[in-house]
């Protein structure tokens, strides 16, 4: 009787812990209840997206006014060369920092909307030839806090100088051929695909140029645009010759060709030697691929013949920028011998 007295007691008691408790009457239902969305990152005051994009907001501020930026303590940077930095995000305009960088950027001509000036800067010849250049163009020279340009410059090596660099206005690849028209000229063209190197963009800008060509088209996506780097490389071509960004390259050349232009492909096995091709005084689209890929399988299907060109059997491939040179120099020479 004595364990079925202490199981009795066990049940009982374990059925009071599991019974009912008492409840709170209500008080606690504010905190159950919802807040809403989290707020952005950079709409919550004590964030480091908010500090930036305040920071942003100022600079922007202040070069719409010409006038200073202000920022919090200096700090001394390094002395090693400089590099283009690009800056991602909404605003698409480009940082160039370090003195080399500077004075080659300012060398080249590229449009520059303002360069910033570490404060108590040590003087040498490349700040010197910076700064005459800069007065000589009429562009704004902003006196900056070194913890500013470290900001600004996403923590490179800036040497106390950085520009800042517009967005490129692409053209429209229909405005191409209204150049051609304009001129008088059956279209020449070059059409990159998949080419990410800036600097062999701004090559075949520049061997576009230098044998007649009316434009070059790059992709949206994946590809490499009308950076710094591009600017330099062109050494001042960009400035006359219109580049112009389609979002689908297959699709525009497409509708090149509806509008009466011939697309060639450039590749090692092609059809053709480049010195065979019987239209180079027709409309023309040359369409160059990556070094490492070539020509992507829609592009190559989409173009109207694939073109290749004759080298030593030991080259195994040339580059975007040489490629596209050696193929506008031929269209050019037969176009002003009439062959």
């Amino acid at each position: 009787m004595a364990g079925n007295s202490q199981r009795k007691g066990a049940t009982r008691k374990g059925a009071s812990r599991k019974g009912p408790l008492v409840g709170t009457g209500g008080q606690q239902r504010k905190g159950l209840q919802g807040k809403g969305p989290t707020p952005k990152a950079e709409d919550r005051d004590k964030h480091i997206a908010a500090k930036r994009k305040r920071g942003a907001e100022r600079r922007e501020a202040a070069l719409a006014k010409g006038g200073r930026t202000s920022a919090g303590p200096s700090s001394r940077g390094g002395r090693a060369p400089g590099r283009p930095v690009r800056r991602t995000g909404k605003a698409s305009s480009e940082i160039v920092a370090g003195r080399n960088s500077v004075v080659e950027a300012l060398r080249a001509d590229i449009p520059v909307t303002a360069m910033y000036v570490a404060s108590r800067i040590d003087s040498d010849d490349r700040v010197k030839e910076s700064l005459k250049i800069a007065s000589a163009r009429g562009l704004n020279i902003l006196e900056t806090p070194r913890g500013e340009l470290d900001r600004l410059t996403d923590g490179a090596i800036h040497q106390g100088l950085a520009l800042q660099v517009p967005p490129y206005e692409y053209a429209h690849p229909s405005d191409l051929l209204a150049a051609a028209d304009d001129a008088g000229q059956p279209a020449l063209i070059v059409a990159l695909d998949a080419v990410t190197d800036p600097r062999n963009l701004g090559a075949v800008v520049r061997s576009a140029a230098a044998f007649g060509g009316h434009g070059v088209i790059v992709p949206e996506r994946r590809a490499a645009g009308m950076t710094a780097g591009a600017w330099k490389t062109s050494a001042g071509a960009a400035a006359r010759l219109p580049v112009a960004r389609a979002t689908n390259l297959t699709r525009a050349l497409e509708s090149l060709q509806q509008a009466g232009c011939f697309v060639i492909g450039l590749d090692m096995e092609g059809d053709l030697e480049l010195p065979e091709l019987a239209m180079a005084h027709d409309p023309l689209v040359i369409v160059v691929g990556s070094e490492g890929k070539g020509l992507s399988r829609l592009v190559r299907e989409q173009c109207d013949m694939i073109v290749s060109i004759p080298m030593h059997a030991a080259t195994e491939s040339l580059n975007a920028g040489v490629a596209a040179g050696v193929a506008l120099y031929e269209v050019a020479r037969r176009r002003s011998h009439g062959a």
